[in-house]
């Protein structure tokens, strides 16, 4: 496992890479490799808080299914039912979309992070974007061809639909029925505040500038854009007891635990291979055989990935630097493998 790290850091350039693996009978096992902030030199820290990205959406899709046992939602009604006038416009209709399509990424929704400007992030990432004006954005961008597209925007729509059912915001009902109760004590929402409350390590991406690529510090920024699709702080340990708590049965009934573990096939472009994808989780199959479940996540400066294994291996995986090689990626998929399978 330390090699893997060192893999990461070394042939892959990263800047730092952390990592918790815990294993029922046999206790947590904590490794790192690299730095937390090229500037001062401070070591990579597996206790720190970082941005979880797009495993905010297995908390959005827990809340929805907790509201669909509770028969305040049913999966398939529609966007329109629910929120009436919304998704009507450029050929998309909300008439035809439902819960169970967004929470499974085949609603034929585009994805507003497609729609925002990569090459110049400076232009809008203190910008404090509303769930509307997302959906717009989404909604101005050709249509999907593909069956299964993943889009951060069918999260949106759920947590408005979340707000509309409870009377309360979608962050405020996920700290209500998750982060509380489960103590997870380092996990909260951001809101607009571009920084990370408590220690947390710098957050890395290289940046092109007049014709050099450069490793720039992006640790500031405003996640209003990814909102409940990928706005959460969290840390290894927290993410390691949310999911262990879903796939054990402490958050949601069998049936709906059952629903959110009926997969299809996704795009490996937007995944990786072998993935499937539930609503809400993503199931991946394992070197040393069966599957384990999880999601994963992407932000600026950081990479998150990790899941829970069958035997009740569960592992989180944070990187401090948005991977832009095939290879990195690669290895750190590799890496996870490593950790849930190695000694088994």
């Amino acid at each position: 496992m330390q090699r893997a790290l060192r893999q990461l850091t070394g042939a892959d350039g990263v800047v730092g890479a952390a990592i918790e693996v815990d294993t029922p009978g046999c206790g947590k096992w904590v490794g790192t490799s690299g730095q937390a902030d090229v500037r001062t030199g401070k070591p990579m820290s597996s206790r720190d808080r970082i941005r979880i990205g797009s495993n905010t959406k297995t908390f959005t899709a827990t809340v929805l299914l907790q509201l669909v046992a509770e028969h305040r939602v049913d999966l398939e009604g529609t966007v329109e039912h629910y929120l009436p006038g919304l998704i009507d416009t450029h050929g998309y209709d909300g008439r035809k979309i439902t819960v169970g399509q967004l929470l499974q990424h085949t609603s034929g929704l585009a994805d507003h992070v497609d729609g925002l400007d990569w090459d110049h992030p400076e232009n809008w990432q203190s910008h404090d974007f509303t769930p509307r004006e997302l959906v717009a954005l989404a909604l101005s961008q050709p249509r999907p061809q593909q069956a299964w597209s993943y889009s951060t925007t069918n999260y949106i729509v759920l947590g408005m639909i979340i707000q509309k059912v409870t009377g309360h915001s979608p962050t405020s009902e996920i700290t209500r029925r998750i982060i509380r109760p489960l103590g997870l004590d380092d996990t909260y929402w951001p809101g607009t505040d571009a920084t990370i409350q408590g220690p947390h390590p710098q957050a890395y991406q290289h940046i092109e500038k007049d014709g050099r690529t450069l490793l720039a510090d992006v640790t500031d920024f405003n996640m209003a854009y990814g909102g409940v699709g990928g706005a959460l702080v969290s840390t290894l340990s927290d993410e390691n007891r949310f999911f262990t708590a879903l796939l054990s049965g402490r958050l949601l009934r069998p049936a709906q635990l059952a629903q959110m573990k009926s997969t299809v096939v996704t795009d490996p472009d937007r995944t990786w291979p072998g993935a499937r994808y539930g609503l809400g989780l993503i199931s991946t199959p394992l070197d040393c055989g069966g599957r384990y479940w999880g999601h994963g996540g992407t932000t600026p400066g950081f990479e998150t990935n990790g899941g829970v294994a069958p035997d009740g291996r569960r592992v989180q995986l944070v990187l401090n630097q948005t991977l832009d090689t095939q290879q990195g990626i690669d290895d750190k998929l590799a890496t996870i493998q490593t950790a849930l399978c190695e000694n088994r």
